[in-house]
C-alpha cells in the first residue's frame, strides 16, 4: 500500500522529507516508501491525527475518502466529539497507544469504531500490522468519549501522585473516573462495555500511569506546586485534557450526568479551587452504594 504523510505546514513537510523522520519522534525513521507532502493528497483512506481543536478547520480541504480520526477530545464551544463534527463516512481509531512505541514496532492493540460494518472491516484489514492488533466496534460515540475523557482523569491522577496522596488514592480515582465516563457514554448513546475495553479502561490505565503521558505529567507538575501557565509554557506539544475538561463538564451538564472528578479537575485548572479544596470536595461527597 502506498502511504503519504501530509503536513499542513510546507516548511515542516520539507524538513521531514529531508530528515526522513518526524521531529516529535526522533530516532523513528520513516519507511523507505513513505512520501511526505504539504499538498492535499489523493487517497482512498485518510488518517487524521491533528489536535482536537484543529479538526473542524482542516475538514473543508480534505479529499473525498473515509476518515480515520485519531483526535481525542471535545471541541471547545460546541462540546462535540470528533465523529459528531464530521459529516462524511468516518471511524475512530483509539486505545492505549503511545506514539513512540507504535513507531518502534512494539506490540499494541487498539479499537477501530464505526457503525458501518463494511467500512469497519475494510479499514481494519488496511491498517492492522503484525505488531498492531485492531479490534472492531460499532460504538463510535463510546470509543470517542473514552479517548477524550481519559485525559481529564489522567490530569487528576497526576495531581494525586504529584501531591503525594498515595497509590490508594490514584487507584480509587481511576476506578471512579471510569464509572463517570461510563455514565456519560450511556447517556450519549454509547455502550458501557465499550468503556470497559481498550478505548476506555485500556487507554485510561495507560494515561493515568505512563510516564510518557502529557496529561498525567501535567497533573504531576500541578501536584508538585507548578502553575498551569508554567507547565504549558515549557511545552510544544498539545495537552488535550486542559481544553477537554471544561467541554466535557459542559457536555455532562447538558446530559444531566454527574461527573465529580471532571468537575474537580475543571475547577483546579481554572484556579477556582486548590488541591486541598478539591480533595475535600471529592472525599466529602454524600455516601452511597457503589
Amino acid at each position: 500500500r502506498d502511504v503519504t504523510l501530509w503536513a499542513r505546514d510546507a516548511q515542516k513537510a520539507e524538513t521531514m522529507r529531508q530528515r526522513r523522520e518526524n521531529p516529535r519522534l526522533p530516532g523513528a525513521g520513516f519507511p523507505p516508501g513513505l512520501r511526505v507532502t504539504a499538498e492535499t493528497p489523493v487517497a482512498d483512506i485518510l488518517v487524521v491525527a491533528v489536535p482536537m481543536q484543529h479538526l473542524r478547520g482542516i475538514l473543508p480541504g480534505l479529499p473525498d475518502a473515509p476518515l480515520v480520526l485519531c483526535c481525542k477530545g471535545l471541541e471547545a464551544g460546541t462540546h462535540l466529539l470528533p465523529p459528531e463534527i464530521v459529516t462524511s463516512p468516518c471511524a475512530i481509531l483509539t486505545g492505549p497507544n503511545f506514539a513512540h512505541e507504535i513507531a518502534a514496532g512494539l506490540p499494541a492493540a487498539a479499537v477501530l469504531a464505526t457503525p458501518d460494518t463494511a467500512l469497519r472491516a475494510n479499514l481494519i484489514k488496511a491498517l492492522h500490522t503484525p505488531s498492531f492488533r485492531l479490534y472492531g466496534s460499532p460504538d463510535i460515540i463510546g470509543a470517542a468519549l473514552g479517548g477524550a475523557a481519559k485525559n481529564v482523569i489522567a490530569i487528576a491522577a497526576g495531581v494525586v501522585m504529584g501531591a503525594g496522596l498515595g497509590e490508594n488514592a490514584r487507584a480509587a480515582l481511576i476506578t471512579r473516573g471510569l464509572a463517570e465516563i461510563a455514565r456519560l457514554a450511556v447517556a450519549l448513546g454509547g455502550k458501557p462495555e465499550t468503556i470497559s475495553g481498550l478505548s476506555g479502561l485500556g487507554d485510561l490505565l495507560l494515561t493515568c500511569t505512563g510516564a510518557s503521558s502529557r496529561n498525567y505529567s501535567l497533573g504531576l507538575g500541578l501536584g508538585q506546586g507548578q502553575s498551569l501557565a508554567e507547565i504549558l509554557g515549557g511545552r510544544s506539544a498539545v495537552t488535550e485534557g486542559v481544553m477537554t475538561a471544561p467541554a466535557l463538564l459542559a457536555r455532562a451538564a447538558e446530559a444531566r450526568v454527574d461527573m465529580p472528578i471532571t468537575q474537580a479537575v475543571t475547577k483546579l485548572l481554572s484556579g477556582e479551587m486548590n488541591i486541598p479544596q478539591t480533595m475535600a470536595a471529592l472525599m466529602g461527597r454524600a455516601l452511597k452504594d457503589e
